[in-house]
């Protein structure tokens, strides 16, 4: 007890903390921030010496602690971070990575006033939509569109437009959870349709559907299920079926398409994922899908379909709700302008640019990072044969063969290791495996193979 007095004692005053050079210079750039930094710091030396630790009191050690906390405490939360995982739309770090021309459209359109609803050829008001509609019929053949801020919103507003206190009949295998708990049922029950189910998990029948008709009938939902596959014993009723179903009872089919390919993935070896096209060619509807998944762009829930359909939800109140900012529309306008060009495809956009990687290319990018991690006292890496994922809930059952980075280290354990890494000014995240830290090629870009390198030296102690 004695002890823990003495060291209470022996902490620093605030004042005494500020008038340390280092930390002078640093109240120069913000005094609140460092402030706030000192009392932080001093706070937590008290709680370790409560629980019998005893931290480093001095003047110097307190000082170098207060300028780090300052540091994290001016970064910012939602930051760029180096996707080791090998998974190219990984949803917990912000699905695609968008376009240099994405990204410079949303900082014109976010410096200035821009023509977010203003028809300069008119001089008057104009839509927000129609910056983007014209290059999404021009791109899937659709009468219309009207892009909302993602596919949940796009599916909730399609059905409450279309099927509001009426019934929509979907087969039980497609009712998919879309991610955060959220559930197709539940979506549903937001629009205030009802659901229907017909069929089983396995195997549904067009004559499922066909004996579920009744007078609330609104239309069929089919719901294309991008993050998992039901393998074995299966069947389904195809888009083509329903429309031709559909056609005979006058009901409209709704396409729930989810992951949103607007080029054929075959070319990169990735096989069964339908387009957006294809929808199209198989005659639903309404068709909705992503713009953060497989077409490369910003979040956003893209509509496309029948004109008398897409011009009922743009009159819907709920559409105010749901509609998109001038950022995404800048963003996705510039990225669906490169898909005008599809030999630009694979080169500008990240996602197709990462996928169509081949392995030698992979290996040859991961052959320079080793080199540069030589300097890393302690550090053995070698190059190791790996799969990875496409991500974003879309074409779950295939894996991509990659080379990674495989990483240990002589005195810091692989785990230590994989937490220092996050905790970087830019984090790098990596994935374990045979207790062996993974650096994928595919998703890490090669500009920050130096930052990596010297992020490794500073968390294994090899810094000078």
């Amino acid at each position: 007890m004695e002890i823990k007095k003495e060291l209470l004692r022996s902490i620093p005053k605030v004042d005494e903390v500020l008038a340390q050079p280092q930390v002078k210079k640093a109240m120069e750039e913000g005094r609140s921030q460092v402030t706030d930094g000192v009392r932080q710091v001093l706070d937590a030396l008290r709680e370790q010496i409560l629980r019998g630790e005893e931290p480093d009191l001095t003047l110097e050690g307190v000082s170098r602690a207060v300028l780090q906390q300052v540091e994290e405490n001016s970064r910012m939360s939602l930051r760029p971070v180096i996707n080791g995982t090998g998974i190219v739309l990984h949803t917990n770090l912000g699905r695609a990575v968008m376009c240099r021309e994405a990204a410079q459209a949303a900082m014109d359109v976010a410096e200035n006033y821009n023509t977010l609803e203003y028809d300069c050829e008119k001089g008057r008001r104009g839509s927000r939509y129609s910056h983007v509609e014209d290059l999404i019929c021009r791109l899937t053949g659709a009468e219309a569109a009207l892009v909302v801020n993602n596919n949940a919103a796009a599916v909730m507003l399609v059905l409450g437009t279309m099927a509001k206190n009426k019934q929509l009949i979907v087969s039980r295998g497609e009712l998919v959870e879309i991610g955060g708990s959220f559930r197709v049922p539940e979506i549903m029950e937001q629009s205030n349709s009802t659901l229907l189910e017909v069929g089983t998990t396995n195997k549904t029948h067009p004559s499922d559907y066909e004996n579920a008709i009744g007078p609330d009938t609104a239309a069929f939902l089919k719901v294309h299920t991008s993050n998992y596959k039901i393998m074995g014993f299966t069947e389904e009723v195809s888009v083509e079926e329903l429309v031709e179903m559909g056609k005979r009872h006058d009901l409209p089919v709704i396409y729930d398409l989810g992951s949103g390919a607007l080029v054929d993935l075959a070319q990169f070896g990735i096989e069964s994922e339908p387009t957006v096209q294809q929808a199209m060619a198989a005659g639903a509807d309404v068709t909705s899908f992503s713009g953060d998944k497989l077409l490369g762009g910003p979040q956003a829930g893209i509509i496309i379909g029948k004109k008398k359909y897409v011009d009922a939800m743009k009159k819907n109140p709920l559409t105010r709700a749901l509609r998109i900012d001038k950022l995404t529309l800048a963003a996705l306008e510039a990225t669906l302008r490169i898909y005008l060009e599809p030999d630009e495809i694979a080169r500008k956009i990240p996602t197709y640019r990462m996928l169509s990687m081949s392995m030698d290319e992979l290996r040859s990018k991961g052959g320079r990072l080793l080199r540069r991690l030589k300097k890393v006292p302690g550090l053995s890496c070698a190059l190791s044969q790996e799969e990875g994922q496409v991500g974003g809930g879309s074409v779950p059952t295939q894996m991509l063969p990659t080379w990674a980075v495989a990483m240990e280290h002589e005195s810091v354990t692989v785990d230590q290791m994989e937490s220092r890494l996050r905790s970087c000014r830019i984090p790098v995240i990596g994935r374990i495996s045979k207790d062996r830290l993974l650096l994928d090629m595919r998703t890490v870009q090669e500009e920050y193979f130096g930052y990596i390198a010297q992020c490794l030296l500073e968390v294994t102690g090899g810094a000078q």
